[in-house]
């Protein structure tokens, strides 16, 4: 502890924020997931990673290891709950402990409107991007309530937290781990444990193209993200150190919109033509 406030943890070292902890990172081989693995095992954390596409695995394995990090990759689906099972068994049997989970594992797709919907596609949307985190959270948080410690991390998407008209399942489905996330963190504070939230947007990944076909209309940037440029892994990648780590010891229970200021801006667009914003694209 530091010799500050009572209670506020001492970061000896802002370079290396997660030394010595053990972070488990799901759909870890690419996109959001990779860049968080590689961010965190820079910071000192060993890292394990779940990963279902063995190439992406061996792929981060090697990044990370050649950049001298400590990372080890297991090929699990995260909707299996073998998998699940073997993932927590093979990272406390290694470990004794888990200090931080990051659940990133989601998918938009099948995309359908409401009327064309069926109820195997929402069934897969719930696997997808609900059961799962129930089902790795659970995995995983009596070793943390042991350890009286513990940070999880849920990335979802702006989509949970604003509506989304063009799949409402999807939008409810990111909502519920939102909410999820709230709750859970009421009941596991006192255990020591954190829960935090993040909703992506705008955000480039091998999952969504937001660049490909676009390129002659780059300007528009200013139009589509206040802060008028598309996001990367590293973006939302920041934000989840920042909650793993002790630099947010005092927040839980948030769900933080990571989105280039999308949330925010209610759908109302800057317009460089008009010099204001304007909800109507052709004003744009």
């Amino acid at each position: 502890m530091s010799n500050g406030p009572r209670g506020v943890p001492d970061i000896a070292d802002w370079n290396r924020l997660l030394d010595g902890r053990v972070a488990v990172v799901t759909g870890g081989g690419a996109g959001i997931g990779a860049a968080v693995a590689a961010l965190f095992a820079e910071h000192g954390a060993a890292v394990e990673v779940a990963e279902i596409d063995p190439s992406r695995a061996e792929a981060i394995s090697r990044e990370v290891s050649d950049a001298g990090g400590v990372i080890r990759s297991h090929i699990a689906d995260v909707t299996v709950d073998a998998d699940v099972e073997r993932l927590a068994d093979a990272v406390l049997a290694a470990h004794g402990r888990v200090d931080v989970l990051v659940n990133n594992v989601g998918d938009y797709r099948p995309l359908l409107a409401f009327d064309e919907s069926t109820p195997q596609s929402w069934q897969r949307m719930y696997d997808i991007n609900v059961r799962h985190v129930f089902a790795v959270t659970r995995a995983f948080v009596s070793a943390m309530i042991q350890a009286g410690s513990g940070s999880i991390v849920n990335i979802h998407s702006v989509e949970g937290m604003r509506g989304f008209p063009r799949d409402p399942v999807y939008g409810a489905m990111k909502a519920a781990v939102a909410h999820f996330t709230t709750c859970l963190a009421v009941d596991l504070g006192r255990h020591g444990i954190r829960v935090n939230g993040i909703g992506t947007d705008l955000t480039q990944t091998p999952q969504v193209d937001y660049l490909t076909g676009y390129e002659d209309v780059d300007h528009l940037w200013q139009s589509w993200a206040p802060v008028g440029r598309v996001g990367w892994p590293q973006d939302q990648a920041r934000v989840a150190l920042f909650l793993a780590s002790e630099m947010s010891a005092f927040v839980t229970g948030h769900n933080i919109p990571v989105d280039g200021g999308t949330k925010a801006g209610g759908g109302w667009l800057f317009s460089p033509r008009a010099g204001r914003f304007v909800n109507r694209s052709k004003h744009l």
